[in-house]
């Protein structure tokens, strides 16, 4: 009788839908890249990418797209362009980190060639963003020589004093010695400062994810070169980070991941691999990231960068990078209870 109610139960329980938001080749672009997704405090989901015009690559003809939906990720509407310059010249805009504060703003960071950090915000739901502001100065505030930076990418957060962070890499030239930190703002996006960088043991660290403990502790979750992930710890909201640690049951193919804290615990998204990026996987952890109770694989094959979000509807949504014969071919949105995240 038991194994006959069970049954019945796991049958009734949904699979996660998907959804393909941007695809390569779709809307004149030849690959979309790099997804952020946050949930407004309406609760109008807003996606972003970033649109690349002529080849897959980190560099070059780069725009920053979104896509909004209004249903809890059922359906969506066009896709618009955020911020772009120079029409067809080989301009990066990208690394899109949106945060959906409390008040209604939407507040997004974004980087010109990995060398300017620019700000913008919405007011009216996502429907328009400002002309970004350049806050670079802002970076002067960290002791350590970067000559490169990027936001995110993936979303940031805002903490319970009401702060925003956002977290940032900076290196000090292209493959070599990065750093994952914070810049933050206490004004309501007015002006932005340098906050913590990652310890020193956290050599080559980069693009990081934040949550907030139910303690007020900051969680950075960081992309490492140790195929695996690691964390560290600021407990004076993002000033400082120490407490460094590898998480070996985060195993990771050098790729960026994604963090959510919910209510029902901490969400983490990432291609669970130490050798490919392949198995784009969902854990949940009921004790502040210490252990992860329950996975599901959203994809098993190619696959790469995500972000998460939750739904006002109490869904999960997950964005992320995936193919068949690469994990560049598309961005796909996966929309999943925490019931069936949790079932056999």
């Amino acid at each position: 009788m038991k194994r006959t109610c069970w049954l019945t139960l796991f049958l009734a329980l949904p699979a996660a839908a998907a959804l393909d938001l941007f695809v390569a080749g779709g809307d004149g672009y030849h690959t979309f890249r790099i997804p952020a997704l946050v949930v407004t405090a309406k609760g109008t989901v807003l996606a972003f990418a970033e649109a690349r015009k002529d080849s897959p690559k980190d560099h070059g003809n780069i725009d920053l797209v979104m896509r909004r939906s209004t249903d809890h990720g059922r359906t969506w509407g066009p896709m618009s362009i955020v911020h772009e310059e120079g029409g067809d010249a080989p301009i990066t805009i990208g690394n899109p980190a949106p945060v959906a504060a409390r008040d209604g703003t939407v507040h997004l960071l974004l980087t010109r060639n990995n060398q300017r950090l620019l700000y913008t915000r919405s007011t009216d739901d996502g429907q328009g963003f400002a002309s970004p502001a350049d806050i670079t100065d802002a970076l002067r505030g960290f002791d350590f020589p970067w000559t490169r930076v990027g936001a995110g990418p993936g979303h940031g957060i805002q903490l319970k004093s009401g702060r925003l962070l956002v977290p940032i890499w900076l290196n000090e030239k292209i493959h070599h010695n990065y750093r994952s930190g914070v810049v933050f703002s206490d004004d309501g996006g007015k002006t932005w400062k340098a906050g913590g960088l990652a310890p020193p043991e956290a050599k080559d660290s980069n693009e990081c994810m934040l949550f907030e403990r139910r303690d007020g502790t900051v969680v950075m979750n960081m992309r490492t070169r140790a195929k695996q992930r690691a964390t560290a710890v600021s407990r004076d909201g993002g000033l400082t980070f120490g407490e460094f640690r590898e998480e070996a049951a985060l195993p990771d193919p050098v790729c960026q991941a994604s963090v959510l804290r919910t209510a029902h615990g901490v969400l983490f998204a990432n291609p669970a691999s130490a050798d490919k990026r392949v198995n784009l996987t969902v854990r949940l952890s009921r004790d502040e990231g210490a252990t992860w109770a329950a996975s599901k694989v959203l994809h098993g094959g190619p696959s790469a960068y995500s972000d998460l979000a939750e739904a006002k509807d109490g869904n999960i949504l997950c964005l992320y990078e995936s193919g068949e014969r690469g994990p560049y071919e598309r961005l796909r949105l996966a929309r999943f209870s925490i019931e069936w995240l949790l079932s056999p």
